[in-house]
């Protein structure tokens, strides 16, 4: 019997999950079906119900639902708790359980995929809110040199990060972008939304170390207005958010089938089709 998953968001036509997600199946056996549904703003929760009788089993959640699935679940996973957002819910026997996939998405595509090793660097996440804090435990997971959280909001990115210090021996502090001069680090990672809207951030000079990655979770055609504004800076390595989308479906995949699929090839695809949309 096929099993029914899928993804809400408002929007959702734009969606790849669909596509990487039977991209996945094809490649693991799975008999599954998964749709793109499109969640009234008004009621997420009704139509993750309706969805349920239908004998959904899954489903992950995108924008503007992560916080409402959150609410939504009759429990959580420890990663999903601290981070306050779910985008990833299993149901059965009408018990809906969250997860949060985005932090191990982020940190497989930087480890794996990029070659790039977490443990003992200099980490500075920009932003504060929602997308910011899904990421934060994983990171602090592969036990950096140290977190610093910058945002334009100060005491948001303060608060943010006194609220995983006892969770962690790694020192972690949040402040102003300005208060960053004078710093230096090796993997600067842009949790904020700056990108969708074209604006520069107001960072400081000599803001990455030799050899930093610079990591922008939005992707797109061609380079972000973040990446583009870290080669300006120096940054001599850069990397937009695909590759994150790609793992933290298949994390998501795990959580319900049980194994995780090979991913190297349908992200490669990904990007040369990303690449050939590209105007020249």
């Amino acid at each position: 019997m096929t099993d029914l998953y899928a993804v809400f968001g408002n929007p959702i036509t734009h969606s790849k999950s669909p596509r990487i997600h039977a991209a996945f199946a094809a490649q693991t056996g799975a008999d599954i079906r998964y749709e793109a549904r499109l969640a009234p703003l008004d009621d997420f929760a009704g139509a993750v119900r309706r969805f349920m009788a239908e004998g959904g089993r899954g489903a992950n959640v995108t924008v503007p639902f992560k916080e409402a699935a959150f609410r939504l679940c009759d429990s959580l996973s420890p990663r999903a708790r601290l981070a306050g957002a779910v985008n990833t819910l299993s149901l059965e026997a009408g018990h809906i359980r969250g997860d949060n996939t985005d932090g191990a998405g982020l940190v497989r595509d930087i480890e794996t995929n990029l070659g790039f090793a977490l443990a003992g660097r200099r980490i500075l996440l920009l932003g504060a809110g929602g997308a910011a804090r899904g990421v934060i435990l994983p990171l602090l997971e592969n036990q950096p040199a140290q977190l610093r959280i910058a945002n334009r909001s100060p005491a948001k990115a303060a608060a943010l990060a006194a609220a995983f210090a006892p969770d962690t021996r790694c020192p972690i502090a949040g402040g102003s972008f300005a208060e960053l001069a004078g710093q230096a680090f090796d993997l600067v990672i842009n949790a904020t939304s700056a990108s969708l809207g074209g604006a520069a951030l107001p960072l400081p000079d000599g803001l990455y170390a030799p050899g930093a990655l610079a990591y922008d979770m939005m992707y797109g055609q061609g380079e972000t207005p973040f990446l583009t504004q870290a080669r300006a800076a120096g940054a001599s390595r850069r990397a937009d958010g695909l590759g994150m989308l790609v793992e933290q479906a298949a994390e998501a995949f795990l959580i319900w089938r049980g194994i995780r699929p090979e991913t190297g090839a349908l992200l490669a695809q990904l990007r040369r089709e990303l690449q050939a949309a590209t105007p020249a």
